[in-house]
């Protein structure tokens, strides 16, 4: 069960978090891992970890935004392979009301977190269309779903991956491809890290204590967590599921609606 021998998957934002979680789960079951990232040593530092362990991974250095790179790096990487797996994870976040969030920095979370979705999408679909196959994963956020106090932008893009996710479902379920989304509550990451260090210097166990509390289930989530979930929507074990988001929340969406 979830082998995914003779597949490849490109995973975006895949250096660290949730995305190192995903690759790595991903190569132990048998997935060659191409990882699309900015951060080239970050990158490097998860292919060695992956490849120690035994499994099949290498990085390409690649901007999201950049619709014509994005293109030519796929279109290489199915010159040698073919993409059978694209996991959208890259994504950059914003605390801010719809007051005070300021026109860059709406435009640039719409340029990652929305448009960087559609550009990976854009470029892998001729070939999966050719070979009537393929899986798409979006990672969204329970902030499409729910209302989070300072999350505007962020909330704004993560509600268009909802929908986009529905649309590329509906779209190409006759060309035998499938699109889900998986909307994590708050995961433990480095980001969340950093955050809490620049924000909060001293007071980062505090503020992090603060953080757990806010999910059910008393904790966050750990990026492994949403890795495993991952690994059963791009396996032929989920086979006759599409169209379909899954919140792996700590039960934050239906006890917040």
């Amino acid at each position: 069960m979830f082998d995914l021998s003779r597949k490849t998957a490109v995973i975006t934002g895949a250096a660290s978090g949730i995305g190192k979680a995903i690759a790595t789960v991903l190569a132990a079951r048998g997935a060659e891992v191409i990882i699309f990232d900015l951060n080239e040593e970050a990158a490097a530092q998860t292919v060695a970890e992956i490849t120690e362990s035994g499994g099949n991974c290498r990085a390409v250095t690649a901007d999201v935004s950049d619709l014509e790179q994005i293109k030519s790096r796929i279109a290489a990487i199915e010159t040698e392979s073919q993409v059978d797996l694209l996991i959208n994870n890259a994504g950059i976040g914003h605390v801010g009301t719809a007051e005070n969030t300021g026109p860059d920095y709406f435009d640039r979370l719409m340029t990652i977190n929305v448009k960087g979705y559609y550009h990976m999408i854009h470029a892998v679909l001729p070939y999966m269309i050719k070979r009537a196959a393929g899986v798409i994963l979006n990672i969204a956020s329970v902030a499409g779903t729910v209302g989070i106090s300072e999350r505007f932008a962020y909330s704004v893009t993560k509600g268009a991956v909802l929908a986009m996710t529905r649309s590329v479902a509906k779209d190409f379920i006759r060309h035998g491809i499938r699109c889900n989304s998986i909307s994590p509550g708050r995961v433990h990451t480095p980001f969340v890290d950093g955050y809490l260090a620049k924000n909060y210097p001293g007071r980062e166990a505090e503020v992090f204590a603060q953080l757990e509390k806010t999910q059910p289930l008393g904790r966050m989530g750990k990026p492994v967590e949403i890795a495993y979930l991952a690994l059963y929507l791009c396996c032929e074990e989920s086979a006759f599921v599409t169209g379909t988001d899954f919140p792996i929340d700590g039960g934050f969406i239906t006890l917040n609606s």
